[in-house]
């Protein structure tokens, strides 16, 4: 793409170029989150590195936003106030077109990983509930490069026919507008991540049955949840039990509920339960 920006001159090629490098970037910075949210967990972070992932891909959506989005805009915006004719525009289309099938074979391998984890939510539903920052950023990478490269043959493309460069850099613009808005919705999500979300409400709901079908647990008081990484989450509850409950039987109905909540969320990997009277059945 660099090479076919320097052949045509073409503005929508230099974005895109300047896209692939971003996007090449990121995938540097997700590969490097996942490696730093495996380190072991020590006296300062006590419950682990796994938020790192979602730190890495709130800076790769920055990465998009900073490289991808005001670098697009600038250049199209430059390109309609000072227009210069193409050269060559038919090595951009060409250099256009493989990309497209590159990117759409990049998509389509993106959308194949993330449809298990997907179910039978809608993509927009998996995008904004998913704990697993890496696909849904992928994803909306590709759809955004995808488009770009669309875009940017439709200003070539439309350049060559009516011989008005400003429609490069309309293109270009376009290009710089979708990978901000992509990049917008990314800042949202993995911000939300970063801060710590909460189990979905089938998994709090399967929580809180298995809680409830535990022997000796009259009623779940409260319960709090959060993911302290994609794969590990953090649950608290406080449970009631009867009022004459002996020690020994309170500790092995606690041991009995973890298994059964681990046994319905695999991800609940650090539980604590505070076990208190049932005073609305106490005298």
């Amino acid at each position: 793409k660099f090479v076919g920006f320097l052949i045509t001159g073409s503005s929508s090629m230099l974005a895109e170029a300047v896209h692939s490098v971003a996007d090449t970037s990121n995938q540097g910075l997700l590969l490097f989150g996942q490696r730093q949210a495996r380190k072991e967990a020590d006296s300062l972070h006590q419950f682990g590195y796994g938020r790192s992932r979602y730190f890495y891909s709130f800076v790769v959506a920055l990465v998009l936003f900073s490289l991808g989005s005001v670098f697009a805009l600038y250049e199209g915006y430059h390109k309609i106030s000072h227009p210069q004719k193409l050269t060559s525009p038919l090595v951009a289309i060409v250099i256009l077109v493989v990309a497209i099938g590159l990117e759409t074979f990049s998509f389509r391998t993106a959308m194949v990983e993330s449809r298990p984890l997907k179910g039978r939510s809608s993509w927009w539903q998996f995008i904004r509930r998913s704990r697993n920052p890496e696909l849904p950023v992928v994803l909306l990478e590709d759809t955004g490069a995808l488009v770009g490269l669309v875009f940017a043959l439709l200003g070539v493309g439309l350049t060559m026919v009516t011989g008005n460069p400003v429609w490069d850099g309309i293109g270009t613009a376009f290009i710089g507008a979708l990978l901000g808005v992509i990049a917008v919705i990314l800042m949202v999500e993995m911000h939300s991540l970063l801060i710590g979300e909460g189990a979905t409400a089938e998994d709090c709901g399967a929580i809180q049955a298995a809680l409830e079908r535990t022997e000796h647990i009259d009623r779940v008081i409260h319960l709090r949840t959060q993911y302290l990484g994609p794969e590990e989450m953090l649950v608290a509850a406080k449970i009631a039990l009867a009022a004459h409950t002996d020690l020994a039987t309170v500790a092995a109905t606690i041991d009995t509920a973890e298994a059964a909540i681990r046994a319905a969320v695999p991800a609940a990997g650090v539980i604590y339960l505070e076990p208190d009277l049932d005073r609305a059945l106490t005298p």
